[in-house]
């Protein structure tokens, strides 16, 4: 067990600063990781929110200019262009070449989809009975649980059906395109209502890097913490020795000089604070030393001559 008693007072001090470095990074630690982790996350959040803006914006597009247009050419085949989650995909696949995005991805689940590819797993019918369940709701994220494959990091939102041109599809089999029904069946798909939640717009990104993000931040703050201490320590330390240890160490000395009997030695006083007090009240103990000294140097040689009369006579 450590002896504090055996420490010099630097050491001891040191120790002191250490003691309280260990538990602020422990404390700040903890505190910052939060920070960070959140921090993290709402990057993320903006990242995939302006995709999911930018996807929104391809399927209004899709329905208000692509549609209408490639409808008034004299053709009877199905066109997926005019499908606005079939644009959205496209345009997706094209922005996770970029480096940027490639760790995200984009899914529209839907609980009766045309194209069973895009069917809601468990997790996503689950987020899509909560939008039909609170219509009000416009968002949801979080952390979905994909044991034993990574967790995923997600942002859905509601798809709801207010164009009324999308019910041509997906109404009832008999006004939708023959060519569609030829594709997907006529089993899918259909009985969408206006207004209706029938699916969940969901983008997401391993929720790796949103820890990995938050660590590299902490380290980095930490890191300079943990520099800036060892500066401070050091400096806190020089100062100490130079301006509070060296003196003491010198009054020391000249103390054990004195109590040998030099009581000319004189203590440094070389500041006017509590140290530079300190050796002026060792001075004045000195110099009183000193002339108790002498009036006892005085006193015997008084008794020595007073002796020797006595014994003259």
């Amino acid at each position: 067990m450590l002896n504090l008693q055996k420490l010099k007072l630097g050491q001891k001090f040191t120790l002191l600063l250490v003691m309280v470095f260990l538990g602020g990074i422990l404390a700040s630690g903890v505190a910052l990781a939060s920070v960070l982790n959140r921090s993290a996350e709402a990057q993320l959040t903006t990242q995939a929110l302006m995709l999911m803006e930018t996807m929104n914006s391809v399927r209004t597009y899709t329905v208000n200019e692509v549609r209408p247009e490639l409808e008034k050419q004299p053709s009877e085949d199905f066109l997926p262009e005019t499908v606005p989650a079939y644009s959205a995909h496209e345009v997706f696949s094209i922005l996770q070449k970029d480096s940027t995005y490639e760790q995200f991805s984009y899914r529209e689940a839907a609980l009766n989809p045309t194209n069973l590819n895009d069917k809601a797993d468990e997790f996503e019918t689950t987020l899509i009975n909560y939008f039909q369940e609170r219509q009000t709701q416009e968002e949801l994220h979080g952390i979905r649980r994909r044991f034993p494959l990574d967790d995923q990091f997600y942002i859905a939102r509601p798809i709801r059906i207010t164009n009324e041109s999308c019910l041509v599809c997906h109404s009832t089999p008999d006004i939708a395109p023959a060519s569609m029904i030829e594709i997907y069946g006529p089993n899918n798909g259909f009985g969408w209502g206006l207004n209706e939640i029938v699916g969940a717009q969901i983008i997401a990104v391993p929720a790796d890097q949103v820890f990995q993000t938050a660590i590299k931040s902490l380290a980095l703050i930490l890191g300079i913490f943990v520099l800036v201490f060892a500066l401070a320590t050091y400096f806190v330390n020089f100062w100490l020795n130079r301006y509070v240890v060296r003196p003491i160490n010198r009054m020391a000395e000249v103390a054990e000089t004195v109590s040998m009997g030099d009581t000319a030695a004189e203590f440094a006083q070389k500041s006017h604070d509590e140290v530079g007090k300190l050796a002026e009240s060792f001075n004045r103990m000195r110099m009183s030393l000193q002339m108790a000294m002498n009036r006892l140097e005085r006193y015997r040689s008084g008794r020595r001559t007073g002796s020797q009369d006595y014994t003259s006579k």
